[in-house]
């Protein structure tokens, strides 16, 4: 099969791009529908990309269609031509306007809450036309799907673990170690000294025990010879967390850099040693992607940021 007779000539970007509608809708029909063109339109571009390469691309059955192994390979390779050409636009279009573009940033709630949200303030204070599109999940999801898919460019990942460098780019931005938090009324922000052992019997608000926080909380509880607290209230929700603290009664545990988001007076950091190892943060991009330069420049001010966290820490 030669490159210039068969396959450049032939194989075009549309195409590509319509075999991509048709392995995620799972229907020739629903692509159709999708990208505003007829099911025959779609169907011909399917066969003519199939008749360029020589081999069957989808196996069409009564569930619909789904991609060949042929198919996965070109598709994934797909994957990558656009998301190249992607990264290529956003260039040109800041060479146009370096104050202008967007970035997709995964992170975990604490993270958006605390440290990103820091970055953020910092960050659109120079490029103020920058669009940030967040999306928040657990650090397995943000590392096992959400950056191989490419939904997003970057990722503030949290874990005890090294982190797997086959697929990622990982470097490690400063320590957030949890510290127990009360409202700034709360009676224990006035204690000078508090004994975790002290805090035992009080309202937690804390993460699901089975989740990798959840674990890493407990351990902290167990290092300091005591089992953990039974939780009055169990959720990753931050909006939950500070509106029940804000009352006055509860405590819980969060990273120490949710007390250096901007205005947040409301949370006192209690005088009490809470015992858990070292939980680094991680910035993780993709291995061989390109990144575009609003990532590049953010990943310079998320250093700037983190260096002044760890001296304040």
């Amino acid at each position: 099969m030669q490159w210039n007779e068969r396959i450049g000539r032939r194989l075009k970007l549309r195409d590509l791009h319509i075999l991509l509608a048709v392995a995620k809708s799972g229907s020739m029909g629903r692509a159709a529908s999708d990208l505003a063109v007829s099911q025959p339109a779609v169907s011909k571009a399917i066969a003519d990309l199939e008749h360029t390469l020589g081999v069957r691309l989808l196996d069409r059955g009564p569930q619909g269609v789904e991609p060949t192994i042929y198919g996965r390979a070109l598709l994934k390779c797909g994957l990558t031509v656009f998301d190249d050409l992607k990264q290529g636009v956003k260039e040109l279009e800041f060479l146009a306007d370096p104050t202008a573009g967007e970035l997709s940033i995964g992170c975990t709630e604490p993270l958006a809450a605390g440290l990103l949200s820091v970055i953020v303030d910092r960050f659109s204070r120079r490029y103020p036309k920058a669009v940030f599109h967040v999306v928040t999940a657990d650090a397995g999801t943000l590392q096992d799907h959400e950056l191989p898919q490419r939904n997003i460019e970057l990722a503030l990942v949290p874990t005890t673990e090294p982190l797997s460098e086959q697929e990622a780019d990982t470097e490690m931005l400063f320590d957030d170690p949890h510290v127990v938090l009360a409202a700034a009324h709360s009676k224990w922000a006035r204690r000078r000294r508090i004994a975790l052992a002290d805090l035992i019997d009080e309202p937690w608000i804390l993460p699901p025990p089975d989740s990798p926080v959840g674990s890493y909380i407990a351990g902290g509880f167990r290092a300091a010879g005591l089992q953990p607290p039974r939780a009055c209230v169990l959720s990753f929700s931050i909006p939950l967390h500070e509106r029940l603290l804000a009352t006055g009664r509860y405590v819980t545990a969060l990273p120490v850099s949710m007390l250096s988001q901007n205005g947040n007076l409301s949370l006192r950091r209690l005088p009490v040693i809470f015992p858990a190892r070292s939980r680094p943060i991680w910035i993780m991009t993709l291995k061989n992607r390109t990144l575009s330069p609003l990532a590049r420049l953010f990943i310079d001010c998320a250093r700037t940021v983190a260096m002044s966290l760890a001296k304040a820490g």
